[in-house]
């Protein structure tokens, strides 16, 4: 008979061996797997969206009147969709005369006639937020009109009104004391003194913009509390938050801390401006003073405690900051901890980057704004926007599909500007037909075109019928660019390759991980061509490739390790010979001049 003991050890015996086996085996098949996939941390809505800038004078036209309208932006929603937007920016819709476009707002709490009614806004926020899109408004608290209820009333000098604006005494001159001078040399971004003289009021009044934009005065509690009482109304509305207009502006140099008057600015010494002409003076006491940045954290506090008190969404603020990198870092927070803008907008590839750039411009630019933004914030990416060329007059036209990439494989925010999904270019605007209120004030017929606005704001082309199917009206408030024709969205789609098609597989490829939470590798190849690299353990790296040279360029991809073969093309510029599914060499890629490829390759 076999003791119990003995019948107990062969079966514990076997039990080990067995699972010694089974253990190894489970070993040997996981360190083939590799690691398990990273945990995805879900992102808030705005964190990686693609956010699509529409200027709604020139989008589209609903009712023939050839200005564009509230429910022609509705009308177009299904275009956003399809091309995978996740918000819109729309420019000024407010109450205005249109001195600037929108710019200049007469009743913040109402939307200007020409673009429709409350109802046709209300329509447009209840059909995009069916369709999964957010509306931001722009937002303009640096000045108002003069033919606001703001204004009338600090000009008559009404209780709790007389503050409002920046209102200074005329400077006497010693020399003649009945001879009355402006405070101080400030000059207008639109030209000229910044000042204008109110025989009403018998003072001037300040306007870093056109004479109609009145400033107003941020040291006034009143004015801090009624832009606070407009964030609410339009957050009430639907809104989903703003980009916030001119903050740099908000503040200009306090006279109490100058013995009581305005100071004069510095000369820039710039030889080739004149003495009316912006940056002829350093403009040190108008722009970029710190007390600004306490009037952004305010508004995020607010917009923070708006979210949480309505169990709303995230309510987004951004900052257009026209600043130096230390200066733009700032929007983002500060050291003791308050949050500011959610992100200000990054101008570094509209203000430093061209046509003529190198590979190694490009790097530079890009990587200084991810080494100067402080750890945890968000970055985001703009190549155009209302105020500047379109993107391929300012770069090349065979670069579109290449800076397209580029927005969408960066870490962070894309930002679109109308038409940049199609390639549009800046139309002509003759002398005759500018409305641009800087090209107005500072040009004449010989040189406007250096100041003016117009024509990156001409008409969306969506077809080649008449006046590109932007309006049925022939005649549109800024003509139509010449080559609506060959350029538009009908033709686009239609085509077997274009742009339309590039930009909507690229808006697609940002869902993957690599994109949405990988880590970046970013290196000039030559002096043409870079590489880009979005990469996350266990899910397929994505890798663009760009040569923003004017000529062929061949590179050596062997040495990076991050990429492994097979490299096969997932999108690739219309002008490129490769399509989706070729493979590119380790060993040696040539690229023509403006070539992108954005390639996929295994994990790493």
């Amino acid at each position: 008979m076999v003791s119990f003991w003995k019948v107990v050890g062969i079966t514990v015996g076997a039990i080990l061996v067995v699972g010694a086996v089974v253990g190894s085996l489970t070993w040997g098949f996981l360190a083939n797997r590799g690691p398990p996939p990273p945990e995805l941390v879900p992102l808030d809505w705005w964190e990686h969206t693609v956010i699509y800038q529409i200027y709604p004078r020139s989008f589209k036209d609903s009712d023939g009147d050839g200005i564009g309208d509230l429910k022609g932006i509705t009308t177009q929603l299904d275009h956003l969709v399809d091309i995978g937007i996740g918000a819109i920016w729309m420019s000024p819709i407010f109450v205005s005369p249109m001195v600037d476009f929108g710019y200049d707002i007469s009743d913040f709490y109402n939307i200007h006639e020409e673009y429709g009614t409350m109802a046709d806004f209300e329509e447009l926020v209840h059909k995009a937020h069916n369709l999964g899109l957010k509306i931001l408004l722009d937002y303009v608290p640096n000045h108002a009109s003069d033919q606001s209820e703001y204004f009338k009333r600090s000009l008559a000098r009404e209780p709790g009104y007389e503050n409002f604006f920046v209102w200074a005494d005329p400077k006497l001159n010693p020399n003649n004391i009945s001879e009355r001078l402006v405070p101080s040399n400030w000059i207008s971004e639109f030209g000229g003194s910044v000042w204008e003289w109110s025989e009403t009021r018998q003072q001037y009044y300040l306007h870093q913009f056109a004479k109609e934009q009145v400033d107003f005065n941020f040291r006034d509690p009143a004015v801090r509390a009624e832009m606070l009482n407009i964030m609410e109304y339009w957050f009430n509305k639907g809104a989903d938050g703003y980009r916030v207009d001119a903050v740099a502006h908000l503040f200009e140099a306090d006279p109490n801390d100058h013995g009581g008057v305005y100071p004069d600015e510095p000369l820039s010494g710039n030889m080739f401006l004149r003495p009316n002409e912006t940056g002829y003076t350093t403009q040190e006491y108008t722009r970029h003073l710190i007390e600004l940045y306490d009037v952004i954290y305010e508004w995020r506090n607010f917009s923070d405690s708006y979210k949480e008190q309505n169990k709303s969404d995230t309510k987004i603020l951004l900052a257009e900051a026209y600043a130096n990198i230390t200066m733009t870092m700032l929007y983002y927070g500060d050291e003791a901890g308050r949050d500011g803008a959610h992100f200000p907008f990054n101008f570094e590839l509209i203000n430093s980057l061209s046509g003529k750039s190198s590979a190694r411009d490009f790097v530079y630019v890009i990587k200084r704004w991810l080494t100067y933004m402080p750890a945890g914030r968000i970055a985001n990416w703009v190549f155009g926007n209302h105020d500047q060329m379109r993107m391929p007059t300012r770069f090349r036209v065979n670069m579109v599909d290449g800076m397209n990439s580029l927005s969408m494989l960066l870490p962070g925010v894309a930002i679109t500007y109308q038409g940049e999904e199609i390639g549009m270019r800046d139309g002509y605007v003759s002398w005759e037909d500018t409305v641009d209120v800087a090209a107005c004030n500072q040009g004449n017929p010989d040189n406007y075109m250096q100041y003016s606005r117009d024509p990156a704001r001409t008409p969306f082309h969506w077809d080649n019928t008449t006046s590109a199917g932007f309006s049925t009206n022939a005649t549109t408030w800024l003509p139509i660019a010449q080559d609506y024709m060959e350029i538009n969205l009908r033709k686009q789609q239609e085509t077997e390759r274009s742009h339309y098609k590039v930009y909507k597989s690229l808006v697609n490829l940002r869902k993957e991980p690599a994109l949405s939470h990988g880590s970046y590798h970013l290196q000039a190849l030559t002096e043409s061509t870079f590489i880009l690299i979005r990469h996350i353990i266990t899910y397929d790296t994505y890798a663009l490739l760009f040569n923003v040279g004017d000529v062929e360029d061949t590179v050596d991809l062997s040495t990076i390790a991050l990429l492994r073969d097979p490299l096969t093309v997932h999108v690739s510029s219309i002008h490129s010979s490769r399509v989706n599914g070729d493979t590119v060499s380790r060993g040696g890629a040539t690229l023509r001049a403006g070539e992108a490829l954005v390639l996929r390759a295994p994990p790493t």
